[in-house]
């Protein structure tokens, strides 16, 4: 594997497992997180493993950086131009919060925007004339409650659904210039995202929806979590297809609750098709 990965999010979850992979294949993996003691071990990693000379290894450049910094998108720049270019960008960065709609504030609510669907922006605009020079991929991380909204998952989902939208405008955008977009939405693996979750704890007011919904969450076994290798080892392979798809569901669960919204939302435009409504051009 003799390319160039850019991997948000890179010292944990998907980002730590994916990048473990490309560097296995000898990719020159550009490794942006903001914990520098996690992005030494990935260093230390693939130096070992050059040493060991049992299998080609590729490189990291560890890129320490706040993506909602304001110079985030120069420096992320700058890494691109000095590894000569760029084939493959998995956006991965993020975090999740959940709590009521009314619950959450409005300094938090900024918070997940800024990081889950800005600083995936300052990404593309510093990748994209590299991805495009390469004819490169991008692998965009929502989730499966990107496509729908739990009780408690209003803003988490709302910024994966944002990120969604931006991904399928950019798919269409980019369509002439060969480069390919797919959006991974993984289901409930057992990852660190747990640790980096925030929750909002319910008022009486919502106790019997987002209250239910974190206690029924919460009381699920250990089984129902899929093992993360699943996510990174899906990423690795979609990102050598030739015709990738738009959007990829991982995990039954994923699979199974994306299927039962989409039908929900046939069911609603059918039935409402035909409700009365004001004819076009008339007032009012």
């Amino acid at each position: 594997m003799s390319s160039t990965w850019l991997i948000t999010g890179a010292t944990s979850g998907f980002g730590r497992l994916v990048a473990e992979r490309a560097l296995a294949g000898g990719a020159h993996v550009i490794a942006v997180g903001r914990r520098r003691d996690r992005l030494a071990e990935l260093a230390e990693l693939a130096e070992l493993a050059e040493l060991a000379e049992s299998a080609p290894h590729g490189q990291v450049t560890p890129v320490a950086l706040d993506l909602t910094a304001p110079d985030a998108q120069d420096v992320l720049a700058e890494a691109v131009r000095s590894a000569g270019g760029l084939d493959v960008l998995v956006n991965n960065a993020g975090y999740g919060l959940f709590g009521a709609v009314e619950q959450v504030d409005a300094d938090a609510a900024r918070a997940i925007f800024d990081t889950n669907v800005l600083a995936n922006l300052t990404v593309l605009r510093a990748t994209l004339p590299a991805l495009r020079a390469a004819r490169g991929r991008i692998l965009q991380t929502s989730s499966l409650i990107g496509q729908f909204a739990w009780p408690s998952s209003g803003l988490y989902s709302a910024s994966k659904g944002a990120v969604e939208l931006i991904s399928e405008a950019l798919a269409h955008e980019l369509a002439p210039t060969g480069v390919k977009v797919t959006i991974i939405e993984p289901g409930t693996y057992a990852t660190e995202f747990s640790t980096s979750l925030q929750v909002v704890a319910p008022n009486d007011v919502y106790l019997p929806t987002v209250g239910q919904f974190l206690t029924d969450f919460a009381a699920l076994p250990p089984q129902a979590f899929g093992d993360p290798d699943t996510v990174a080892d899906t990423i690795m392979a979609v990102a050598e297809l030739d015709e990738p798809p738009l959007r990829l569901a991982v995990g039954a669960d994923a699979v199974e609750h994306i299927r039962a919204s989409l039908r929900s939302r046939l069911a609603e435009l059918d039935r409402w098709e035909h409700f009365p409504r004001v004819p076009a051009g008339e007032p009012a």
